[in-house]
């Protein structure tokens, strides 16, 4: 055994790389210039993409979170760090921004896997639709409370009320 036959080289002429080398440097030149007559700004180097939006443009950023997400910042408490219960229960480190947490800052303990994070750290990571822990992918809702969500969910999708107004057309 040893390594396969195929393609190991592509050769290209000399003079082709030249040409392509030639017209690089005419490239850079050309932006050279026009940046030292003040032109860079009606320049654009590079592909602009309208219809799907960067996720960190502030559009994208702007959009409000799901239900879901609304649903699992409710389930999830809030607390300030430099309380006893909370405070102990972990080195004091944000695994997601990996910053150290101070005494009045806010975090959610997650009910599952006991993890804690700054509140703004999770909060973003929800919004992303998801829905396990950043650290350990266990769920953010405990299975006792699994039912209660699901019902809150469904009832907050407005399905029901949906279709509530098709059966009553018939």
């Amino acid at each position: 055994m040893g390594f396969p036959v195929g393609y190991a080289e592509v050769f290209f002429p000399n003079p082709f790389l030249h040409t392509l080398a030639l017209l690089g440097l005419l490239r850079n030149l050309v932006f050279f210039l026009l940046h030292l007559l003040g032109f860079s700004d009606f320049l654009e180097t590079e592909v602009a993409w309208p219809d799907h939006p960067h996720p960190s443009d502030e559009a994208a950023a702007a959009r409000p979170p799901s239900a879901s997400a609304l649903l699992i910042r409710d389930l999830l408490p809030v607390a300030k760090f430099g309380d006893s219960d909370v405070g102990a229960q972990q080195n004091g480190l944000c695994a997601v921004c990996l910053f150290e947490f101070s005494e009045e800052e806010e975090v959610r303990c997650l009910r599952n896997c006991k993890h804690i994070f700054h509140r703004t750290c999770v909060d973003r990571w929800i919004d992303h639709d998801q829905k396990t822990c950043p650290l350990c992918r266990t769920p953010f809702v405990p299975d006792d409370m699994l039912d209660d969500y699901n019902q809150r969910l469904w009832a907050a999708s407005g399905v029901n009320e949906f279709y509530a107004d098709y059966t009553s057309s018939f």
